[in-house]
Formats: C-alpha cells, structure tokens, sequence
C-alpha cells in the first residue's frame, strides 16, 4: 500500500504543499489505522482511498494532519463538513505568498500576523494548518455555536495551537464582519471559503456529480462526500451573494484589515466581483489562481489602504521587532 512511484507529483499545489507527492498510504495507516478498512483499487488498478465514502475521506485528513502536521487529536460531528487539507493548505500558503509581496519580497514577522477565518467551521481546520505551518495567530468566526464549541475543542486538544487561536461567535447571521472585528483591532489579512450552493437543491445535485465523477456510475445514492451542513454549504443566493455581502461590509472595516479574501470557486462569478469591488473603490485587487486535481479555483484579495497606509502598517506591525 506505499504511495506508487509511477504517479505523477501533484504540480498544480503550491511548492510549499506538504502533499505534492502521492500519499504513502502504508504512512497514514499506521497513524489511522481504520483507513485500512477503506483502502481499494481505482480505475487503474491502484491502491487509493475510497473518496466517494465520507468516513473514508475523513479518516485520510485525520491522518495527513496528524502525519504531515503532527495534529494528534482531530474531532468533529460526522455531519459537519471535512475539507481536503491539501486544498486548504494552498490557500493558506498562498496569501503567505501574498504577505510577503507585500513586503518587499521579505516575510513579515510571522509573530505579529494575525488572520481572521471567516466561517471556520467546526473542523477549524485554517487556524490549525496555520499555525502548524507559520505561526500565526487566528481569530475564527461561525455563526453556528456547535461548531463554534467544536472549534475551541480542537484547538485546546493540541498543546502546539493553545493561545494561538481565539474562536469568536457571530450572533447576527447577516453580518461578516460586523461583531467580530473590535474597532481597534488590527488584522493582516482575512479569508474565507464561502458557501457555494444557493439552495439544498443545488448541493445534492453538486453532490451527485462529485460521486458520479469519483465512482463512474451513472446512478448513486446521494451522499455529500465532503458532508457538510447547511449553513456551510447553502446561502440565499449562493456564492456570489455572499461574496457582495462580504465585500459591502469590508468597507466599514477598511483600516482594520490590510487583505481581505476569499476563495471564488465559480470562475462565472468572476466578472460580477470585479464589478462590486470596482463600487466599492477599494485601493488595489489581486487574483491569485489555485488547482488541486482536477478542480480550478482562484482567490480574490482586495484591500482599501493605500501606499502611505501600507507603510505604516509595514513598519508597526510586520517589522522584526
């Protein structure tokens, strides 16, 4: 079950990926041991993961966190969405990336860098890769309290994210940022992995195409792989209706934050948010494309300080001290 040596290294994650190279399966079991159990061959006759099973694609993260990252303890309700963490990580690397061009080509002082995750999710799994990868300080925010109490167990369970990570509860529904930015805090950057479906419709029938794609039938039961609850998943209006929100409301919020972001998985939606940030006149956007597998998606960042602005901020908050 070791990682096959014909298979191609996954050259569209970024260089920093911790999982560039195929998975060694006989690794992850030994640190999983129940993945075992959902271990068959693919299409080409390769042993892999049973991606269309949702425990088998949560027992694989539990091992590659704990394997690639050294998270021992992993937990969340079985209904709550699992995120591939190769996917995730990219994000994370990437507005590093994004930091230090910002800085003149120099990482900013990786101690002082605080990020907000918009929508953390009861697998908290943004504040946990990093501050396992770059050290940086995280605010969480969910509207959902079960994953806002699931979220602070994560990060108590495991002694490397301890006063790392502050998980804050978002009681208005409506608002993103509102409540959970104090006036006087500074965040270098914000991100976010909106919901993308516009109604419960729409998630099972993206749903049924993810099976049909991993498992190559034509009739499935419908099983969300990723699973995934509705507030995740669903929001009036889908993606781009959340990203206006978001948008709108970063205005309010221009001087406290120095990017914010989010992750457009629809590349339709693209021309509608370069429109509403055109509206909201903010300083400067940046594109920033992303692939895992055979799957394409693009962060958006956007920030309303302008060069004097920046400077300052340079020189107060990222400086080595």
């Amino acid at each position: 079950m070791s990682a096959n040596k014909n298979t191609p290294e996954k050259t569209r994650l970024h260089p920093r990926n911790k999982n560039r190279e195929p998975y060694d399966l006989k690794a992850l079991i030994a640190t999983e041991p129940d993945l075992a159990l959902h271990i068959k061959p693919n299409k080409h006759g390769i042993d892999s993961v049973d991606f269309a099973n949702p425990q088998a694609v949560k027992l694989l993260n539990k091992a590659i966190l704990n394997q690639y990252y050294g998270i021992k303890s992993w937990h969340f309700p079985d209904e709550n969405l699992c995120p591939p963490i190769p996917g995730r990580a990219d994000y994370l690397h990437q507005m590093a990336d994004l930091l230090t061009q910002s800085n003149f080509g120099t990482p900013p002082n990786a101690a002082n860098i605080t990020v907000l995750d918009v929508g953390v999710g009861a697998n908290c799994i943004y504040p946990i890769l990093g501050i396992a990868e770059y050290g940086w300080s995280f605010i969480g925010s969910d509207i959902d309290p079960k994953s806002v109490e699931s979220a602070q167990d994560n990060i108590a369970a495991n002694d490397q994210l301890k006063d790392k990570a502050e998980i804050r509860l978002q009681k208005d529904a409506k608002n993103i940022f509102k409540g959970v930015i104090n006036q006087n805090e500074h965040i270098d950057f914000t991100m976010c992995n909106p919901p993308f479906h516009a109604s419960a419709e729409d998630a099972e029938k993206g749903s049924l195409r993810k099976i049909r794609n991993l498992t190559g039938k034509k009739t499935v039961k419908t099983e969300l792989n990723f699973s995934g609850v509705t507030n995740e998943l669903i929001y009036p209006g889908g993606e781009i209706a959340f990203i206006r929100n978001m948008i709108s409301e970063s205005k309010d919020f221009g001087k406290n934050c120095f990017w914010f972001s989010t992750l457009i998985s629809k590349e339709s939606n693209l021309k509608k948010i370069y429109k509403l940030l055109g509206e909201a006149e903010i300083f400067h956007v940046k594109t920033i494309q992303m692939g895992t597998g055979n799957k394409s998606s693009r962060i958006i960042a956007w920030t309303f300080l302008d060069k004097n602005e920046q400077k300052s901020w340079r020189e107060n908050r990222w400086r080595e001290k």
